[in-house]
């Protein structure tokens, strides 16, 4: 149900714990109103080689084309939350000389600026995209050192709440709401 993005509205969050991170994906993408294509996805490729391996999932360089439909995930049985994102048809971009992995609505800008030659960086791809170049070196650090980043575009302020409340309850951090006004902490 991907919708139309508006990346000033984007709340994000940080992961350190993987499994967490998948089920916070999971949260959002099963709300109604949204779906998998909803929820952005950041991490190293060494991150996503490491924690969502699978001998059968492929993501080509620069592009949003993912293979490996119906791979088993690590414990059997069918892949799903992030491992499934990223083996989605054209869900997952893995940007040459950047080292990222990205699925989601944010994969297609993305995949532009690393592929146009515009980024040079993590930080020039996320800049790109219309994030902050504050919070894209954020997020470059937390990438390198093999965290997690989720965003999701909420429907509404009580929505973006909904959102912070259950990743918050996942361990998540460095909790940014977008344009919404209300303190992450408080929620």
């Amino acid at each position: 149900m991907a919708r139309t993005q508006d990346h000033e509205n984007l709340v994000t969050a940080t992961f350190d714990d993987h499994d967490a991170a998948d089920r916070a994906y999971d949260k959002v993408a099963n709300r109604s109103g949204y779906g998998h294509d909803d929820v952005t996805i950041l991490m190293s490729d060494e991150t996503r080689k490491k924690h969502y391996k699978d001998e059968d999932i492929e993501i080509e360089e620069g592009t949003k084309a993912a293979e490996g439909a119906g791979v088993g995930g690590a414990t059997g049985g069918t892949v799903g939350g992030i491992a499934g994102a990223l083996l989605a048809a054209g869900g997952a971009v893995a940007l040459p000389g950047i080292g990222l992995a990205i699925s989601g609505p944010l994969a297609a800008a993305l995949a532009g600026a690393g592929t146009g030659g515009a980024a040079g960086s993590i930080i020039g791809a996320l800049a790109g995209a219309g994030i902050s170049e504050e919070r894209a070196k954020r997020y470059k650090k937390d990438i390198e050192e093999g965290r997690v980043v989720l965003g999701v575009n909420p429907q509404s302020e009580s929505e973006a709440r909904a959102i912070v409340k259950d990743w918050k309850e996942l361990g998540a951090y460095r909790i940014h709401t977008g344009t919404y006004t209300f303190d992450p902490a408080a929620v």
